[in-house]
């Protein structure tokens, strides 16, 4: 849908739905709601961003896609509608001040750098217009500036991160926003119609993706299941907080009162947010800059050997599999791959970054840079240079029957598996070398 045909003689407050894709406990959506009437959502499939998708059976596409059929319906069954475009976002927003009578804009905000960009250009575009464009936080629960040292400086390391946060969470931080209660001043509207997948060059994916919904049970023992790939150990709600399907705030209160391990890997997620904010650079670049100044391998052959999960060492070679089939992988394993492609075969770690930006369902810039620099030692926090990973120790430890390994690598004891690739122990010895000698340590 390219937005209605016919002008409106109403005035139109819009809502932009981003990564907020859930009506209940949407803080923007709720202001508008509350202090607006007419009010008319709209989604915008970025073509800025769609337009650099190497894959077009990309699976969050396909998420997004089911996402906003369930808005669209949600938003029918209230009398209004979700007007959809596929475009880039400023000539979207030209096209709808000629066509409506617009009083305002409002969103939540969004962190990453190209957002920042877009939604200058857009609210630059609105205030040439006399227009007012809102933004709230909703996606993160303290954001920007709300946790600093006592010197106004941001934190760099995860612990006093973490405990300044905690003192400085308010209760209202937690309230929810009861979005649903004030649907009346939904802008009533016909039926809109929706853009196709095939018309944007995307294919469809089944609903392969988990429910939006925590197993209380699951988080109740997290802290002893979470390493355990072959368990279902962890809630896999990340896909849902990346899009906004879930409420931040609502999966804060659950970890608050019943597992305090569970609540602080969601302050990770707010830490590594923090960091993109004050440090952006950190998107293409070592936040370390001496680590810039490694010496990498970057074999093509042996990249590819890693992304096909056919690197003879079954770990590894199980989380890429695993990752290519589903477009999840276990957060241990995660750790695994980063260290073994970083250390062993001293492969910059942007390329595994990238890679899992292409490929996970639940890429989020900011927590995927965050973990592939810890991994490479480059990031805040982060693993000592010298922390090579063992992936047979990391697999007696967390696959000790390997039940992941055989699920994801079925030839694994056969003559079909191949060699690894290159032998441990001197993959880290070659390893602290290249590092002592490019942070000028040796």
């Amino acid at each position: 849908m390219q937005g209605p045909s016919t002008s409106s003689d109403k005035k139109l407050t819009l809502f932009w739905f981003r990564r907020d894709l859930r009506l209940e406990d949407n803080a923007g959506l709720f202001r508008a709601l509350n202090e607006e009437e007419n009010v008319q959502p709209i989604f915008i499939f970025d073509r800025e961003i769609l337009d650099k998708l190497e894959d077009k059976d990309d699976r969050r596409v396909s998420f997004i896609y089911a996402q906003i059929e369930r808005l669209m319906r949600e938003l029918e069954e209230k009398g209004g509608t979700l007007w959809v475009y596929y475009g880039k976002p400023k000539e979207i927003f030209e096209s709808l001040l000629k066509k409506h009578d617009i009083h305002a804009l409002y969103a939540n905000k969004d962190y990453e750098p190209y957002a920042r960009e877009r939604d200058k250009a857009v609210y630059d575009l609105m205030n040439d217009h006399g227009i007012r464009f809102r933004a709230f936080k909703d996606h993160v629960i303290l954001e920007k500036d709300e946790v600093l040292k006592d010197d106004g400086d941001p934190y760099v390391v995860y612990s006093p991160y973490s405990r300044r946060w905690k003192e400085n969470l308010k209760e209202e931080d937690l309230q929810s926003y009861p979005t649903l209660a004030k649907m009346e001043a939904l802008h009533q509207t016909e039926k809109a119609t929706l853009i196709s997948l095939d018309d944007m060059g995307f294919e469809r994916h089944e609903n392969d993706w988990p429910d939006p919904k925590v197993d209380l049970d699951i988080v109740k023992k997290y802290h002893n299941n979470r390493n355990t790939p072959a368990k279902q150990g962890t809630t896999r709600i990340s896909v849902h907080l990346r899009f906004g399907t879930m409420s931040i705030r609502e999966m804060a209160k659950i970890g608050k009162e019943h597992n305090t391990k569970w609540y602080n890997e969601l302050i990770w997620r707010e830490f590594y947010q923090s960091i993109l904010w004050h440090f952006p650079h950190v998107v293409d670049q070592s936040f370390r800059k001496e680590y810039d100044q490694i010496e990498w391998r970057n074999n093509e052959e042996e990249f590819q050997a890693w992304c096909d999960g056919r690197t003879g060492y079954p770990i590894v070679d199980a989380g890429m599999r695993e990752l290519n089939e589903t477009g999840f992988m276990h957060n241990r394993v995660r750790m695994i791959v980063a260290s073994f492609l970083t250390k062993h075969l001293l492969i910059d770690w942007r390329w595994g970054e990238a890679y899992f930006a292409r490929k996970l369902l639940d890429f989020e810039l900011a927590s995927n840079n965050g973990g592939w620099q810890w991994a490479a030692g480059s990031g805040v926090d982060a693993a000592p240079y010298f922390r090579v990973f063992n992936p047979y120790l990391q697999t007696d430890k967390f696959d000790k029957q390997r039940k992941y390994v055989e699920h994801w690598v079925p030839e694994v004891d056969t003559n079909k598996y191949p060699d690894p690739i290159v032998e441990h122990k001197f993959a880290r010895e070659r390893a602290l070398e290249t590092y002592k000698k490019g942070l000028g340590k040796g």
